[in-house]
């Protein structure tokens, strides 16, 4: 019985990892992905106004 308790672990790990890949991979793309990109956009443009009010005017 000791190689059964050994298995469990592994397997546990196995089933978990498979269960966060799949659900990784089902919620790329479809509805979320747009809105996802728009946050990161929004985000981006964000961080580029203040970029462009922290530089300093050339004279």
């Amino acid at each position: 019985m000791d190689y059964v308790a050994a298995l469990v672990p592994p397997v546990v790990m196995a089933a978990a990892f498979i269960a966060l890949v799949v659900t990784i991979v089902k919620s790329q793309g479809g509805a979320n992905k747009a809105k996802e990109d728009a946050v990161v956009d929004a985000a981006l443009a964000r961080a580029e106004a203040a970029k462009q009010a922290a530089k300093p005017t050339e004279a």
